[in-house]
């Protein structure tokens, strides 16, 4: 129990948390700017997320994804990399996954589903791979190979699903089978659309701690991604550590798509734009200061808000891009530190007077 105080102590827990109230300070002052009751708007928000059990399994839905695209983008910071296209990395695990649900539709559910799940992870990882192979053996900065290949990723989907997938007079594939769904506990949530990916998700993020902080390669990841000259100095192959982390970063985005067609829609649509999980996970890793726990709580945030968002426009007649606001505000003091540690300035300074008292 001391530890636990003595960590949750920490400014490592203590500034986020306060920037998060100071978000939805932001938000407020910007609702009584425009005339509406925050109050009104936030109680209208929770009441949504928490009003009944099918609200809570939909809110765990929302956040699903921003869990594996969060730590897919984080995971890859930790290794010094920029992985901007989780975006793409996700439609291609929509892809893959779609593609064996329907082309091996006659094998049993439990070996159908493991395989399309594994499908979505190694094309994720193979696609982001891609970025990293181009880093590793030519230079090309990865931020730039990503974001070209979230536009690849985008309309190779959409030629894979018109052209062998499609559903006749439909612009999305053919149903995946029931067979296939990864739904559960839809009796505790009134059939909201819980899936197993949730569990999933909390898994990676205990393989990202794990493998990280407490393995070998993990090691040599996070050195290559801090320093990569002195890690080449002392034998690492930075090379190998880039195309990896890069593969790893994009395994977790390819698994959020294999949630999304399999647990969601049972389905995968013809994109006619990006559908944007990826760049939402960015904001994720941003808020949970790129550690996997901390990209987990963040998820959760980011879910309850955009899943919330809705119960402020109907209940409280308030525009739901307000949440957006608040969204921006906590990732604006996050990033900004500085003033967050400003305004605990004056506390942190009493509990210093008091200890020498």
């Amino acid at each position: 129990m001391h530890r636990l105080k003595k960590i949750f102590a920490t400014d490592s827990y203590v500034v986020p948390l306060v920037a998060i109230i100071m978000g939805f300070l932001v938000g407020a002052i910007v609702m009584l700017i425009g005339g509406y009751d925050p109050i009104a708007a936030y109680s209208a928000l929770f009441k949504r997320v928490f009003g009944s059990p099918y609200d809570i399994g939909e809110a765990i839905r929302e956040m699903t994804p921003l869990m594996f695209t969060g730590l897919a983008v984080a995971f890859a910071f930790r290794s010094g990399m920029f992985n901007i296209g989780a975006d793409g990395q996700v439609l291609i695990g929509m892809t893959a996954a779609t593609l064996v649900g329907i082309q091996l539709a006659g094998l049993p559910s439990f070996l159908l589903v493991p395989l399309a799940v594994i499908a979505a992870g190694l094309a994720g990882g193979l696609w982001a791979g891609i970025a990293g192979y181009l880093k590793a053996k030519r230079g090309i900065n990865e931020v730039i190979t990503t974001i070209m290949l979230n536009w690849i990723a985008l309309y190779l989907s959409n030629y894979i699903v018109r052209n062998f997938l499609l559903l006749k007079g439909q612009n999305r594939s053919e149903d995946i089978p029931a067979s296939l769904s990864m739904t559960f506990l839809n009796g505790v949530f009134d059939n909201a659309r819980v899936h197993w990916g949730t569990a999933i998700a909390i898994c990676a993020a205990i393989f990202f701690y794990v493998y990280l902080w407490k393995t070998k390669q993990g090691y040599e990841m996070r050195a290559v991604g801090l320093n990569p000259n002195a890690a080449e100095y002392a034998g690492m192959n930075v090379g190998r550590n880039v195309v990896k982390a890069m593969f790893i970063s994009g395994a977790f985005a390819g698994l959020a798509g294999a949630g999304e067609v399999l647990g969601v829609f049972h389905y995968q649509s013809v994109f006619a734009a990006s559908p944007g999980y990826g760049f939402n996970g960015i904001a994720v890793a941003l808020l949970g200061l790129t550690h996997p726990l901390g990209v987990i709580l963040a998820a959760i945030l980011y879910g309850m808000l955009t899943y919330g968002a809705a119960g402020m426009s109907f209940g409280a007649d308030v525009p739901p891009e307000l949440i957006r606001i608040v969204i921006g505000s906590i990732i604006f003091f996050i990033a900004a530190q500085g003033i967050v540690r400003w305004v605990l300035k004056p506390f942190y300074l009493k509990r210093k007077k008091e200890k020498v008292s």
